[in-house]
């Protein structure tokens, strides 16, 4: 059978190939310890599942959900952007409901670019930013990130060439994987490349609020352009408010992206059921109590594991946000990250994502995702030390 050239690119996937190698360590009688995908095991927010089972027990919430009975939930989004950020926006036509932001970064690319239109991306970045160019039939030029840099790109190092044929330039900050956080004068020069070069500027930005020093807050990139003339910024619930099953998040930005946006996201999809926005709702309206609390639990996570890995010898940073450790393979370690991953997890059950499935530039390091009681994370480091102490000897 024959299938079209544009799904070629999507063949490798770094969640879908660990998944495979834990499959395997499973057959093999491993006990998994899965800190390889950043899925929250921490409870949705307790109002928010008191809202979806209302919503359950109304007919009225349970047929198709067509754009126009979004709207109070595109009210309340943009409410909570406005006091978080003090941009006004405009929730009829400056705010759009998706399945999740990957829904919209995924999507956006279609909207934009034509075949052989390149898209700015960051390298190493999230996946999804990748498949959507490659469906739109785009080509990528890779941003390297590094930590010289501060895990920011350099535009001044993106040639002229490529420049003429770019369309859009894709940011994510704080940024999974590397956990590196962006200041506003960076965005502010991101702003000001993207005007000059005529590009649509997008910023995926699910760990606004993991955060763990009040005086580095993330800034939103709409703060940096209030007119929104180039750019729209995604959002998601799954992060602050442990909602990643449910798949609820927005867009917020230039009223002619999220018109073409919403074009193509109306021949995909009827949205998700309205019961899960309610809960959104009931969500994004509640105290920050909640949120803060989440925050602390993975501030605690990463102060333990650190402080194991660095007990171990494996010396690493702390970082300032998301749920993640980004982290240069071990000084002993000789191969590369996915021989390293697979091999640990085929040895000792703990899985880690490798840096290089994020892009060329992740080589050399491994993401730690944050998603297990801090126990559990220490044990995952013993394991870790056992596995080099073995493969040293």
């Amino acid at each position: 059978m024959e299938f079209a050239q544009r799904i070629k690119p999507l063949a490798q996937n770094v969640f879908a190939d660990m998944d495979r190698a834990k499959g395997a360590a499973i057959a093999q009688g491993k006990e998994i310890i899965d800190l390889s995908l950043g899925s929250s095991d921490l409870p949705t927010a307790p109002h928010a599942l008191e809202a979806i089972a209302e919503s359950l027990q109304d007919p009225d919430t349970h047929g198709y959900l067509l754009h126009n009975r979004t709207r109070q939930f595109r009210q309340v989004a943009a409410a909570w952007y406005t006091q978080k950020f003090g941009v006004e926006v405009d929730p009829e036509t400056e705010v759009l409901a998706l399945i999740g932001s990957q829904e919209g970064t995924a999507h956006l690319p279609l909207a934009i670019l034509n075949p052989g239109d390149v898209a700015l991306l960051l390298d190493p970045g999230y996946p999804s930013h990748a498949g959507g160019v490659y469906l739109a039939g785009g080509e990528i030029y890779p941003m390297p990130l590094l930590a010289a840099n501060n895990f920011l790109p350099v535009f001044a190092d993106i040639p002229e060439a490529v420049l003429a044929k770019s369309k859009m330039m894709v940011l994510s900050y704080p940024h999974n994987p590397t956990t590196a956080i962006a200041t506003l004068d960076f965005f502010q020069s991101a702003v000001d490349f993207a005007r000059q070069h005529g590009l649509v500027l997008v910023h995926d930005f699910p760990y606004v609020d993991i955060f763990f020093n009040q005086e580095h807050k993330p800034p939103s990139i709409l703060q940096a352009e209030r007119g929104k003339e180039t750019s729209i910024e995604f959002f998601s619930l799954s992060k602050s408010y442990n909602m990643g099953g449910f798949r609820v998040g927005y867009a917020i930005g230039n009223s002619e992206l999220i018109t073409a946006l919403r074009q193509v996201k109306a021949v995909v999809d009827f949205n998700q059921y309205l019961g899960i926005f309610n809960g959104a709702i009931a969500a994004l309206t509640s105290a920050p109590d909640f949120v803060a609390q989440t925050v602390k639990v993975f501030q605690q996570r990463r102060d333990a594991i650190i402080a194991e890995l660095n007990k171990i010898g494996w010396q690493v940073d702390k970082p300032e946000a998301t749920m993640y450790l980004w982290v240069k393979l071990p000084p002993s370690w000789t191969g590369n990250s996915v021989e390293f991953c697979t091999e640990l997890v085929a040895q000792t059950g703990v899985a880690l994502s490798p840096g290089s499935g994020f892009g060329k530039s992740g080589e050399g390091y491994v993401r730690f995702a944050l998603v297990k009681e801090p126990p559990i994370l220490i044990e995952a480091v013993q394991k870790i030390a056992q596995f080099l102490e073995q493969n040293n000897s």
